[in-house]
């Protein structure tokens, strides 16, 4: 019997190859970082180098088949989790003509025209897709028939990236529907294609290949395929899906009303649900889960990793050098004295993402306020706190939007990804939430949501909701501190009414925009 099962994981800066056993653990990694090139002409463009790009996943497959001295014919099954809305298109030989990375904004143009077009159309398509124009495949495709017709006559068929990937290790053109369906042209209820959205807006309504479940055999590694690679042609070829989803599965988030909190460089609130109801005001998205029969609402809040990155290396210099020192994360130095700051920051407050408001998303300028010129309270690591708890306050508002769409107050959340392995800002997220925090041991959860989808396929599991619940395992649990949680109630008020403010003056031009989506 086969003992391995293999997972490729392509992120927005990198790929992996993953090999795990059985029992879901990591026993080796091979990774490549990847750019994605823009064009000076093309103001927000992000390609995706499909050629290169497949000869570093290549490589990835070959070293950790090496490094790890497993057998190819040993792993019984693989299957891939991409970033999403990154696209590709394909002539009718299936080759590869044009592909996009999830980063990409180039259709600003394209998402005015549609909105120009009909003023209605972008809600009337969120309801039955559960998308808007701001991150899917339709403005992109419109910019490829407006600047490279002689691309667009030829497109036959579209996938994700994480489909492309399962196409190049079994020949087959396939989509599933957790990534599939933030093209924006999925029904979502039906989790299948509806050809009339691409027809509304003047595209192709024939590009569509078919769709298989995560977790489904679309085929076997082709021999072709093996032969770059030195996989074995009995490995199956499973279904993957979207990286938040499969992380999702990778945290134990696979049944109705779970909550997860994925901390990254953006943060992702995933919650489950079994009835896809979209909401009057198009403030929040909604996705097809990995999982299937399951759907999830989706808030997304921008750039909290990216933010604690840009903080460590801009002012806490010093914190770096020490912690090269004695080998420690200089976050975990920084945490150690933003402990000793009381909870809500002596009442300073910061402006980076917003809640979610999907149909006319944008961010204020960013800013710390309510500061005073008192350096013994107000020193760097205030600072610091504020960012952590300022990511907390845009996650109760999502968290709160969700309560409001489908009545269920949860009593817990799962807390993952990078941002989990912080005990402090576990520790804010129960306060701020006011809701315990489960955090598992498994931070990077996506390529094992993967492997658990290969094992499915393979007949390994018996279920993408037994596997998950029986392979993740729990780190610790966080607690709301009553007296804490009344000082953020507090102040989540006070952020809201700030932010709005701030926003206004971003409106009015004074100041420029943390981002906005394309076309506003």
């Amino acid at each position: 019997m086969s003992k391995y099962l293999m997972a490729i994981d392509a992120g927005t800066g990198s790929v992996r190859a993953v090999i795990f056993d059985l029992n879901g653990n990591q026993l080796g990694v091979a990774q490549h970082e990847w750019e994605h090139k823009g064009y000076p002409e093309y103001p927000g463009s992000m390609d995706f180098d499909v050629k290169y790009n497949w000869q570093l996943t290549v490589d990835c497959i070959r070293t950790v088949l090496s490094s790890t001295g497993i057998s190819s014919s040993d792993i019984a099954a693989i299957s891939t989790t991409s970033m999403r809305e990154g696209i590709v298109l394909y002539d009718e030989n299936g080759e590869e003509i044009w592909a996009c990375a999830n980063v990409d904004s180039r259709a600003g143009a394209e998402v005015e025209e549609l909105i120009a077009k009909d003023l209605s159309l972008e809600r009337a398509l969120y309801k039955i897709s559960g998308q808007t124009f701001a991150l899917g495949a339709l403005p992109r495709i419109l910019w490829v028939k407006k600047y490279m017709p002689e691309i667009y006559n030829k497109v036959k068929t579209i996938t994700m990236l994480n489909d492309w990937l399962i196409y190049k290790l079994s020949g087959v053109l396939s989509v599933e529907p957790s990534n599939g369906c933030t093209t924006g042209m999925f029904n979502l209820e039906k989790r299948n294609w509806q050809p009339e959205i691409s027809k509304k807006c003047g595209l192709k309504d024939d590009i569509f290949p078919s769709i298989f479940e995560s977790g489904s055999v679309v085929g076997n590694v082709s021999e072709s395929c093996s032969l770059i690679t030195g996989l074995s042609t009995s490995t199956l070829v499973v279904a993957g899906g979207g990286d938040a989803q499969l992380g999702t599965i990778g945290v134990g988030a696979v049944l109705e009303n779970q909550i997860a909190v994925l901390g990254g460089s953006f943060w992702q609130l995933e919650c489950n649900t079994i009835i896809p109801k979209t909401d009057n005001h198009c403030r929040i998205r909604i996705n097809c889960h990995a999982v299937p029969g399951l759907f999830q609402y989706e808030a997304i809040a921008f750039f909290p990793g990216l933010v604690m990155r840009w903080y460590r290396d801009g002012f806490c210099q010093l914190e770096k050098q020490i912690a090269q020192q004695i080998n420690e994360d200089p976050y975990m130095l920084m945490d150690k004295e933003a402990e000793q700051i009381p909870a809500g920051s002596y009442g300073m407050m910061c402006a980076f993402s917003d809640v979610m408001n999907y149909i006319s998303w944008k961010h204020a300028s960013p800013t710390f306020t309510n500061f005073a010129l008192d350096a013994e309270k107000f020193n760097r690591y205030t600072f610091y706190r504020s960012l952590l708890e300022n990511a907390a306050l845009v996650t109760k508002g999502h968290l709160e939007m969700v309560i409001e769409l489908t009545g269920n107050r949860p009593t817990e959340i799962i807390f993952a990804n990078g941002a989990s392995k912080s005990k402090l800002w576990c520790q804010i997220m129960a306060d701020v939430l006011g809701v315990n925090v489960k955090v598992p041991k498994v931070k990077e959860a996506t390529a094992l949501g993967a492997a658990i989808c290969a094992g499915v396929g393979a007949g390994i599991y018996e279920s993408i909701e037994s596997a998950s619940s029986a392979l993740v395992l729990w780190d610790h649990q966080y607690t709301p501190n009553p007296e804490n949680q009344k000082t953020y109630d507090k102040l989540f008020k006070s952020w809201k009414q700030m932010y709005s403010a701030q926003l206004k003056i971003s409106d009015n031009g004074i100041t420029e925009y943390m981002w906005k989506a394309p076309g506003l």
